[in-house]
């Protein structure tokens, strides 16, 4: 059944949007990704008399004619970053309260609270860092439900917030955020890319240093498609203001939509690029396209970790 934005956005409290938006997702599929805990097979010891047979190899027995148990040993549970960068870029666009449209920043917080949900199913631990121009918000990775709880708070406060004049230092928060991530995790990142430093190296050596940690690391690019990538205006005038420096431009979309389609291809292809050099999955996350676009993905770079 698909989602409709507008009645998710009715609800205030953000557990049960991402209880919609992971049931939804679910619905349909032919096997289910919640497993929880489970156990794998370490290795074979000699049998001690007088202890449980209940992991008896019988077939080793058959070939052997020696008792051996199987040893097993518990799978160690994720732990998940999740890292949403609040700047003004991604208040682009203007929701539109009666259509239901979300903008980058909604759609993230919605993706990340199903996230969210799901790895407390799973009984995995998350942590949450936001950032803009610095790090405003970090917390490790727990699994407990008041540590759920208080996640799911600061993600509220970030759809109730106004939205500001935010740029973004996202080369800078991403360094700290590899600095305070002890232990070994995916770091899932939902984020325009889009950083007021002129150097976009800078950028790569942040990602750089968090692969450097070992860490797993997702980045959701998420964008407005048809406007941000494909700049499908109207044919009429447009006042353009960036959103981070309030910095005006008066164009007719048609004279320069050539030049920036090309600008924008080169800057996904180098993205695309570098993250494919430095083993980092990249998906573009449209943010007209669901939700389905983000879970698929993650639950698939988890069933690959274990």
């Amino acid at each position: 059944m698909p989602i409709n934005y507008k009645e998710l956005q009715e609800y205030s409290n953000l557990e049960l949007l991402a209880r919609q938006v992971v049931e939804g997702f679910i619905t349909g599929l032919h096997k289910s990704p919640l497993h929880g805990f489970s156990v794998e097979f370490a290795e074979h010891r000699l049998y001690n008399q007088g202890e449980s047979t209940k992991n008896i190899d019988w077939k080793l027995y058959g070939r052997s004619e020696k008792l051996f148990v199987k040893r097993y040993e518990e799978e160690t549970n994720l732990r998940c970053q999740l890292v949403l960068d609040f700047s003004s870029s991604m208040y682009y666009p203007e929701i539109n309260p009666k259509e239901g449209t979300l903008n980058k920043i909604t759609f993230s917080i919605y993706c990340a609270a199903a996230i969210m949900l799901l790895l407390k199913k799973q009984r995995d631990a998350v942590g949450l860092s936001t950032f803009s121009e610095s790090i405003a918000t970090h917390t490790p990775a727990k699994s407990s439900l008041t540590h759920h709880k208080m996640l799911l708070y600061e993600l509220e406060k970030l759809l109730t917030q106004e939205e500001g004049r935010k740029t973004t230092s996202a080369a800078d928060a991403l360094h700290e955020i590899a600095e305070n991530i002890h232990k070994r995790s995916l770091v899932v990142i939902f984020s325009d890319m889009v950083d007021s430093g002129e150097n976009q190296e800078d950028l790569m050596s942040a990602l750089q240093h968090l692969k450097h940690n070992k860490h797993e690391v997702i980045l959701f690019h998420v964008v407005d498609h048809q406007k941000e990538i494909d700049f499908d205006f109207e044919n009429r005038p447009y006042r353009f203001i960036d959103a981070e420096t309030g910095e005006e431009v008066k164009v007719h979309p048609n004279q320069v939509k050539s030049h920036y389609t090309t600008l924008m291809a080169d800057m996904k292809n180098e993205l695309k690029l570098r993250c494919g050099q430095l083993k980092i999955d990249l998906v573009e996350a449209d943010i007209q396209k669901g939700f389905r676009q983000v879970l698929t993905p993650y639950l698939l770079k988890r069933e690959r970790l274990f």
